[in-house]
């Protein structure tokens, strides 16, 4: 007879500041390029939970509500050495509990997918990440009477409300702590805006995200400023896998890694409108 091993014991709790040096270290563990910046950018506009035992954290789970109309599930590691001990249920099962908006969100590796197709979720789409350095990068001419120009002093609003028309909602925090920590480029057509895509410094390198845009043309036209100004540096983005630009910025030299599944519950994704989001700032957040 075989003996029954002890179930492995570990509490939940809220996620504090204090436990996020332990959660980067967590996330380095799984292979994530993630520093302890990049965990404070994102615990800084949402909320999480930490799974511990004893003295040691062995797993994690942050979500991010916009507006009302949908929340964001992320950041969720569980430690590989004690997977299929129930942390990761328990962590997803705590959040979900408590939401109340239409639409839960979340980007799942195929380690995850099983579980979270369990409790609900489908999926509905692909996020591709691209990653490394491009050396010689064409110029991407936009369309006759656009021009691309640095953010101003005077465009938060403007940024707002073209991310809005993106998503179907709006995420005001989120581009306060973009214009907070990182850069922007706008695409304007006379007296109107059209476009955006943020720069910042992320893991390894810098990451370029997100891009909104009405057409490939617009967003191949933003992100090519980010990429030819930044020649040789290490770079990350992030793209649906229907926005069409993932053979493009392979031929850069930026070559698809970890594709992800895109999974809902609840209420679906916004249909496509005017604009459109071409790359996210983060798996995460979205």
């Amino acid at each position: 007879m075989t003996a029954t091993q002890p179930a492995f014991l570990f509490e939940v709790l809220p996620m504090r500041e204090a436990d996020l040096p332990s959660a980067a270290a967590l996330s380095r563990v799984v292979g994530w390029p993630h520093r302890l910046e990049d965990w404070q950018f994102v615990f800084s506009l949402g909320q999480g939970l930490s799974a511990w035992s004893g003295d040691r954290l062995v797993g994690t789970a942050m979500w991010w509500t916009y507006a009302g109309a949908q929340t964001r599930i992320g950041m969720v590691i569980v430690d590989p050495t004690i997977q299929r001990s129930g942390i990761g249920r328990s962590l997803m099962e705590t959040i979900t509990a408590q939401m109340t908006t239409p639409s839960l969100v979340l980007n799942a590796t195929k380690a995850g997918e099983t579980l979270y197709r369990q409790m609900g979720f489908q999926p509905v789409g692909t996020i591709v990440q691209h990653q490394g350095a491009a050396f010689e990068v064409p110029l991407v001419q936009p369309a006759p009477n656009c021009r691309i120009r640095p953010m101003g002093r005077n465009d938060r609003d403007r940024l707002v409300e073209l991310d809005a028309r993106a998503l179907g909602f709006r995420r005001e925090a989120v581009i306060d702590a973009l214009i907070a920590h990182g850069d922007a480029v706008l695409l304007d057509e006379g007296d109107r805006t059209i476009g955006f895509a943020f720069y910042r410094r992320f893991g390894r390198g810098f990451a370029i995200g997100p891009v909104v845009a009405q057409d490939t043309l617009s967003a191949k036209a933003l992100i090519a400023h980010w990429i030819g100004s930044n020649a040789g540096m290490f770079l990350r983005i992030d793209v649906p896998g229907e926005s069409g630009l993932s053979g493009w910025l392979t031929d850069l030299g930026l070559a698809p890694v970890s594709p992800v599944i895109t999974m809902v519950r609840g209420a679906p994704l916004a249909p496509r409108g005017e604009m459109f989001a071409f790359a996210i700032a983060n798996q995460a957040i979205g």
